[in-house]
């Protein structure tokens, strides 16, 4: 059914379409957006945790 669905023309075809749609400025923070949106989807996957980027650690008490 999918057998010849992604071949290089088509490919070929669809980012031209995507660079009439969006431009050429646009097609860098798209793809940018999607790579980290897929990075951030596989380590919740595999149930890796990033580190806090708020500048306060989980862990850390003050003593008062």
């Amino acid at each position: 059914m999918f057998e010849g669905l992604f071949q290089p023309m088509h490919l070929l075809i669809i980012a031209g379409i995507a660079l009439l749609i969006f431009g050429p400025k646009k097609l860098p923070e798209l793809g940018k957006g999607l790579g980290d949106g897929i990075r951030g989807f596989k380590a919740a996957i595999s149930g890796e945790e990033k580190p806090n980027d708020t500048g306060k650690s989980e862990g850390a008490k003050k003593d008062s």
